[in-house]
């Protein structure tokens, strides 16, 4: 039961870091990105965000799979355009202007959060 406590601890902790990280990134892109407009494509076959074609300030021409899927309040339909950040740094690195996925890596950082302590009360009440 020790090895159960320990890997609900050791999943927990990846969860809380994966979304704390998310959120981070989130932060630092939105914030210190560079904001451009970029042009919806279609999604290549077989996968289901479309693609964003954005141009850097420096001249390259960026078409990346969009970083959040199209739902009914921003359908990221083929043809339209939208605002992103990119981290200068690394372009791969955009964030959708108005559908950041803040309120995810928010639940991933509190269930992280709640099985590291889960993991912690069965160790200590079995160990």
């Amino acid at each position: 039961m020790v090895v159960f406590a320990a890997l609900t601890s050791f999943g927990g902790l990846v969860a809380l870091l994966a979304g704390a990280y998310g959120l981070r990134q989130t932060r630092r892109i939105s914030a210190a990105g560079e904001a451009v407009t970029a042009l919806v494509k279609p999604p290549p076959q077989g996968a289901d965000r479309p693609l964003l074609q954005f141009e850097t300030l420096d001249g390259r021409v960026m078409e990346l799979p969009s970083p959040v899927p199209p739902n009914k309040r921003r359908p990221l339909t083929a043809g339209t355009e939208v605002r992103l950040a990119y981290d200068p740094a690394d372009p791969r690195d955009t964030v959708v202007i108005g559908s950041e996925r803040v309120r995810l890596d928010q639940i991933f950082i509190a269930a992280g959060a709640a099985l590291v302590v889960l993991g912690a009360v069965l160790a200590l009440t079995l160990g």
